[in-house]
């Protein structure tokens, strides 16, 4: 059943300004789930100018009592759990338990952002000057401008807006128009918890027509992005000419080292998972392999046997592994480097295809596509894909694996599967990626860790964590005086 959908914006759900709508469709049926607002500047502008009024109320509301609505929010959440599952299943195809743990991520970040409302921790420190005090403490920003990705519709949104709030900014928020009926959930959620007209606003709509108009506005100093690097990169050297701060979350190439002592049964598993778990559209998804030489044959074949057996079909049917992917267009990217891995004279040894038979005809969906014979500089085992194709390089040694890892333009996640504690601790020292693991898949974040990438992952921020709230907040050092008389620092302090 369709249903149709509004901004909300001041407190208040409207539509568009123009009337135009756009269709939310399940890619796993192409069914029409929900019409929603085909946003303009002039929304934009609406929404920024609500954030902007609220901004002056919302900073003084004590940051623990701005964390008690986040903390409500996850309680609300936490009690509809399997319902916003359902919801992100049927917009975005992944399958119903994966579904519930990206709503899971979002309950944990709620809480974890709440306790900053109780921390929120500056500095003390002696002066060097007699009867002074000097500390320093965190302050919010202003508007912020979040702009999120597709795949991880709930949690994503709740990583960047939680902190935000908490730390006493408001936020205009642009979700992607592949999932954008999560966002609306998480909207009405949170003012359901008490958050004040106008500190929250969704505008739905195109990048174009929304996000653009949101980067651009000086009224917006400080935008948080996750999606592709292109993008991301448009955004930064569009925004941060403004002068703006800008925290990006982008692409990933992420590799498994599986070296020649590895427990191939956990290996293989973890890589099964890693690839083509959410239909290998995750920024952390593994889509390369670096498989030491005695190793590789018999990695390969488990590798291309799993990926054959994994079942496809609809997210809410319990016995599906593999979802579609969110829409043609992705189908046909993945399409198209499967051309490409071909033509370059690699080895489709699972996959290579899309599925079209029975119902899936109706769906975006593409075999779990396992490649062979890859060379360590081809296209796909370099270029960011997003979907379920998986490049096997064979390397000869731990020292060849950690170069090709690293030369890679990206740096979010890296795995090694090895029984060598010294070459485990070593992979931990010199792969150059924001996150490591050891004997486990590249996916996976715990929210009390930071989260993110080098090189061309991102641009030094990293979301969750103990630094959760660096892109939402700006430092002010303060001193106090109390000696009655002119101290004028390293001037006067002299030994």
């Amino acid at each position: 059943m369709s249903h149709s959908f509004q901004n909300f914006i001041g407190g208040r759900w409207v539509p568009a300004r123009s009337g135009r709508t756009f269709a939310n469709l399940d890619p796993a049926t192409g069914e029409t789930l929900g019409e929603f607002p085909a946003s303009g500047p002039e929304d934009v502008n609406d929404a920024i100018e609500a954030a902007a009024k609220a901004f002056a109320s919302w900073r003084l509301v004590p940051a623990p009592k701005r964390a008690e609505v986040v903390f409500r929010a996850g309680e609300i959440i936490r009690q509809r759990k399997a319902d916003l599952a359902r919801a992100m299943t049927g917009e975005m195809g992944k399958v119903l338990a994966e579904a519930g743990g990206d709503v899971q991520e979002g309950i944990d970040m709620a809480f974890y952002a709440a306790g900053e409302g109780r921390r929120m921790h500056g500095v003390t420190t002696p002066s060097e000057m007699p009867d002074k005090w000097a500390m320093s403490v965190r302050v919010p920003i202003g508007v912020t401008g979040v702009i999120t990705p597709w795949n991880f519709p709930f949690a994503i949104p709740t990583w960047k807006l939680m902190p935000a709030l908490v730390a006493g900014n408001t936020a205009v928020f642009k979700p992607a128009t592949d999932t954008p009926e999560l966002a609306g959930h998480l909207a009405a959620i949170l003012a359901e918890a008490g958050l004040p007209a106008g500190v929250l606003n969704l505008v739905y709509g195109s990048g174009s027509q929304v996000g653009d108009p949101l980067v651009a506005d000086p009224r917006v100093p400080a935008i948080s992005f996750t999606g592709s690097t292109d993008v991301g990169l448009g955004i930064s050297s569009r925004a941060g000419a403004l002068g703006k701060r800008v925290a990006l979350e982008m692409g990933g190439k992420n590799a498994i080292l599986v070296l020649d002592d590895a427990d191939l049964t956990l290996a293989t598993e973890a890589i099964l998972w890693s690839a083509f778990g959410t239909t290998g559209q995750r920024c952390t998804a593994c889509s390369r392999v670096l498989a030491h030489q005695r190793v590789h044959d018999e990695l390969v074949q488990r590798v291309a046997d799993g990926a054959r057996a994994l079942r496809l079909g609809h997210g809410l049917d319990p016995a599906t592994q593999v979802g579609p992917l969110v829409n043609r267009a992705q189908l046909e990217r993945v399409e198209d480097y499967v051309r490409i891995g071909r033509a370059a004279g690699a080895s489709v040894v699972a996959g290579g295809e899309r599925a079209s038979e029975g119902a899936l005809a109706k769906g975006h969906f593409h075999r779990p596509t396992v490649f062979a014979g890859v060379a360590a500089d081809a296209r796909i085992a370099v270029e960011e894909i997003f979907g379920p194709v998986l490049a096997v390089v064979k390397v000869k040694d731990f020292a060849e694996a950690v170069r090709v890892n690293n030369a890679s333009s990206f740096g979010l996640s890296a795995s090694i599967f090895t029984r060598d504690v010294q070459r485990a601790f070593a992979a931990m020292r010199d792969l150059e990626t924001g996150i490591v693991y050891v004997n486990h898949g590249t996916t996976g974040a715990e929210i009390h860790l930071p989260f993110g990438g080098m090189r061309g992952t991102g641009n030094g921020h990293r979301e969750a964590g103990p630094t959760l709230l660096d892109p939402f907040t700006e430092w002010k050092s303060v001193y106090v005086d109390f000696s009655g008389r002119l101290q004028r620092a390293q001037i006067d302090n002299q030994i």
